[in-house]
């Protein structure tokens, strides 16, 4: 009887396996055709319209019948910029509705940020600017309640294109703040192109509040960073920062200096070709500062008719209602008026038709000086269009503010839903000790009246009776440094040995000779070590981290010969040989080896430095540890610190130690930390003993 039983739970125990097995497959398979329908679809230029958008209909079907929510709202925003490729507006706003209903119902801030940041850039292109600033502000405020740094470069890209914004609509206090904060992202990230970009946009607000000499400091460093980088556009990243500064010069009237800039500019070969857009308008620029400079009317009218023919050609009637402006200019100042309202009165249409509002009123102001008949009627089409951008322009800063004010109250109301939630679980909690106090309480009276007549248990059972009251007011305080203590060995343990296993997979990644398949067999084997340290680490105040580190220096020694083989720097290690290491406190034990690690992730990932030597050495009745590296080093004066050097901070005082750090630009950096301990040490001298890792 018990082997039938046994056989029929086998049976049922493989037919669920292998119907999980097929389900997987299965998903697989539909996932691959998901993507692949996709690709077609964007990259195949060939087919037509209605075929491409076959395509994206047979993969949202699919993507609407995964079973996993996650991978189906990704694959359906993937669908969602396909549509957007496509120019298909229509289903683009379909799907990504769809996209952010799911997100929102499954708590997924990621692709609910996406999503919204999807649908920014797409109103954006548009030019439906204040509905694309409330979609960018949505997307920061679920970017920002990740608790890592994943989507910190989301949030600076996102902050830049919020600035531009304002700028355009003449917030140039609220792009100031939005920018600046976008500055202080990428320049933790040491991305020097945003960076020029950001400096680069600076520089226009400056200029757009009247402060030419603070706007040309900004596009001087704007072109400093110009250097630091390569990239694609780079040429024309060249050519729009010394238009910028020219531009600028002849908004100062600085005619002379402006001629100067622009001359330098379209002696440029390539400039011509490759930025025609560009190259119209510094030529009409340089026409009217030749104007100005040399008073050399056939100079200026030649480089005037150039402009005109190459935005008639090249379809830019933007720049064209700028050049005929010059143009009106230049027959004013050679005594042909009639000539010149004709030519300007041109240039106010062809403003008008590009919705080009500051060349409109240039142009109504010129016209007013020029046409004596008409210029009251010009004075007061003029004051009426400025008078309505002004209020345009008002109202669009009131409802950027009124978004940012929206969307800080929505952050304040969930703020305090999750202290509210909190000080419930307190009440529960306090609740629940209180009555599990009282139950030990009356427990420990009903026993103590049987132990009368038993002296010997008595005393045992006060005893513990002690220790329990002892833990029970300790309790809430190690919950927390338990907690702070999982993050840390998260950050630091997890992370750490997943960044060395995966930069030696990554060597690994194209060999299949013997020992790269049995060093690939190592590090699997090294995957299984992590994920049994975050087995341990989610089990709540469990002490056995701090166990695992029977052998101290062996465990140091495999740590720095990881990061060695993984990342190629030189690393070298010594420690005193006569003391008894493993006989410290298993506090002291694993924050030294956490400072040594996360020093150590900090050369791989920002110091690129060749060699790091690490020293474990007594002095005295205290123990030094020292981490030398031949880096790029750091600025010591930067305010802002990064989560890795918050954490050396954190446990050096936790064993209640002194911490030292030395960086110079090009000079590497040094960290000592002198840390109070008691061991065991012999009465032999003491060696030191060096390990090449």
């Amino acid at each position: 009887m018990k082997a039938h039983l046994f056989l029929w739970a086998l049976l049922v125990f493989w037919g669920c396996s292998q119907k999980n097995t097929e389900e997987v497959v299965e998903s697989n398979s539909k996932l691959d055709s998901i993507q692949e329908w996709v690709s077609v679809a964007k990259k195949g230029k060939e087919l037509s319209l209605d075929d491409r958008q076959y395509y994206l209909e047979k993969a949202q079907i699919s993507a609407s019948e995964l079973p996993n929510d996650t991978i189906r709202i990704e694959q359906l925003s993937s669908i969602s910029l396909a549509y957007k490729s496509l120019k298909d507006s229509l289903n683009f706003r379909k799907t990504n509705s769809h996209v952010l209903k799911m997100a929102e119902e499954a708590k997924l801030f990621k692709d609910l940020g996406n999503s919204h940041w999807d649908l920014a850039h797409f109103l954006e292109s548009y030019a439906v600017l204040d509905s694309a600033f409330y979609h960018y502000k949505k997307a920061l405020t679920y970017f920002e309640k990740s608790p890592t740094d994943e989507f910190i470069e989301s949030r600076g890209i996102i902050l830049y294109n919020m600035a531009r914004i304002q700028d355009s609509y003449k917030d140039y206090l609220g792009a100031e703040t939005t920018i600046t904060a976008a500055l202080e992202i990428f320049d933790e990230l040491e991305d020097q192109e945003r960076i020029h970009n950001c400096y680069n946009v600076l520089g226009v607000i400056a200029n757009g509040m009247g402060d030419q000499t603070k706007a040309l400091e900004f596009y001087a460093k704007a072109g400093d960073y110009l250097n630091n980088f390569d990239s694609p556009k780079k040429k024309k990243m060249i050519w729009t920062n010394k238009n910028n500064i020219a531009s600028l010069y002849m908004n100062m009237e600085d005619f002379e200096r402006a001629k100067k800039s622009y001359q330098l500019l379209v002696q440029d070969k390539d400039f011509k070709e490759e930025y025609p857009q560009m190259y119209i308008k510094a030529i009409s620029s340089l026409a009217y500062t030749i104007l100005k400079v040399d008073g050399d009317f056939e100079k200026a009218e030649q480089l005037l008719n150039e402009a005109r023919n190459l935005s008639y050609q090249n379809d830019e009637l933007y720049n064209l209602a700028r050049a005929n402006q010059f143009y009106a200019e230049l027959m004013v100042a050679k005594g042909d008026t009639s000539q010149a309202i004709v030519i300007a009165k041109e240039s106010r249409e062809i403003a008008k038709e590009t919705f080009n509002n500051d060349r409109t009123l240039d142009v109504l102001k010129f016209l007013a000086n020029i046409d004596n008949k008409n210029a009251v009627t010009y004075f007061n089409e003029y004051e009426q269009l400025n008078k309505t951008i002004q209020e345009e322009e008002r109202t669009k800063r009131n409802k950027f503010a009124r978004i940012s004010w929206e969307t800080d109250q929505i952050i304040e109301a969930n703020q305090i839903l999750v202290e509210e939630k909190q000080a419930w679980i307190g009440a529960v909690m306090g609740l629940l000790l209180f009555g599990i106090a009282a139950l030990v309480i009356v427990t420990l009276y009903i026993s103590n009246s049987r132990l009368k007549f038993k002296q010997q248990q008595q005393e045992s059972n006060q005893e513990i009776y002690n220790l329990m009251l002892s833990q029970q007011g300790k309790f809430e305080e190690g919950k927390q440094l338990e907690q702070k203590r999982i993050s840390e060995e998260l950050h630091d343990g997890i992370l750490g040995e997943m960044l060395g296993i995966r930069l030696i997979l990554t060597g690994l990644n194209e060999r299949e000779d013997p020992a790269s398949v049995e060093q690939r067999a190592q590090l699997i084997e090294k995957l299984r070590g992590v994920e049994e340290e975050i087995r341990t680490i989610s089990h709540e105040l469990n002490n056995s981290s701090y166990e695992k580190f029977h052998n101290f220096i062996v465990s140091l020694e495999d740590l720095i010969q990881g990061i060695q083989e993984s990342s190629g720097i030189a690393c070298s290690f010594s420690y005193d040989h006569e003391i008894s290491w493993d006989n410290l406190l298993g506090d002291i034990k694993i924050n030294a080896y956490r400072i040594v690690q996360e020093s150590l992730k900090n050369c791989v990932k920002h110091a690129k430095s060749k060699h790091v030597s690490i020293a474990f050495q007594g002095v005295d009745d205290k123990l030094k540890l020292t981490i030398m590296d031949d880096g790029v080093g750091f600025d010591m004066n930067r305010g802002k610190k990064g989560i890795g050097l918050k954490n050396i901070i954190s446990r050096t005082k936790k064993i209640k130690g002194d911490l030292n750090i030395e960086s110079k630009k090009g000079k590497g950096t040094t960290i000592s930390v002198i840390i109070p301990a008691k061991y065991i040490q012999s009465d032999a001298m003491l060696n030191t003993k060096t390990v090449n890792a």
